[in-house]
């Protein structure tokens, strides 16, 4: 049989979880601003592995709309290039020979208005992942109180649970305002 501890302390777990995986996933949608993030999950060829970009070349942000990409050795610009051009991520690459340069375009009204729908949608499979968990902890407290657990502290257990589940729902709704602000801002 779980304890009240443990089986809360699972639940707030997955639910932290769903979190990060939201703030990792908003991080690489593009708002307009150059950000390091967009490269999170370009992976480079480099001597028979897969490497990420910044295991092979500094990345860094000179300004709002420019990435620069520094190789450390000359011969990696082209596998950069090819990786980033088949990543998907949206951005052209341009090299002078020694650096690699990603200009971020300004966004249109209606990309904007995209990417806020597509935040909103990445918003909506956090709390379906909140919600699982939130089920999870329910239906092990029942399971514990059928071997044993008395009921008082079971449901004691489910209202603790909807406790944490509505801390996580206001945590998700910071973080898409606060990414819907960042697309909007013109």
């Amino acid at each position: 049989m779980e304890t009240t501890s443990q089986i809360l302390e699972a639940a707030e777990a997955m639910m932290q979880k769903g979190i990060d995986h939201l703030e990792e996933t908003l991080l690489n949608l593009r708002a307009g601003k150059a950000s390091t993030g967009v490269l999170n999950g370009v992976m480079v060829e480099y001597y028979g592995s897969a490497m990420g970009i910044d295991k092979v070349a500094s990345v860094n942000v000179p300004d709002a709309r420019t990435i620069l990409i520094r190789p450390w050795e000359k011969n990696m610009i082209g596998p950069i290039e090819k990786a980033i051009v088949n990543s998907n991520i949206g951005l052209t690459p341009s090299n002078n020979g020694e650096e690699i340069r990603l200009t971020i375009p300004a966004l249109t009204e209606e990309r904007r208005k995209a990417l806020v729908k597509q935040s909103k949608e990445e918003a909506e499979k956090a709390r379906v992942s909140q919600r699982n968990a939130r089920r999870d902890a329910v239906e092990a407290f029942k399971r514990s109180q059928k071997e044993g657990m008395p009921e008082d502290e079971a449901k004691n257990g489910e209202v603790e649970i909807q406790k944490i589940y509505d801390r996580f729902g206001k945590r998700i709704d910071e973080v898409i305002a606060a990414k819907e602000r960042e697309i909007m801002t013109v």
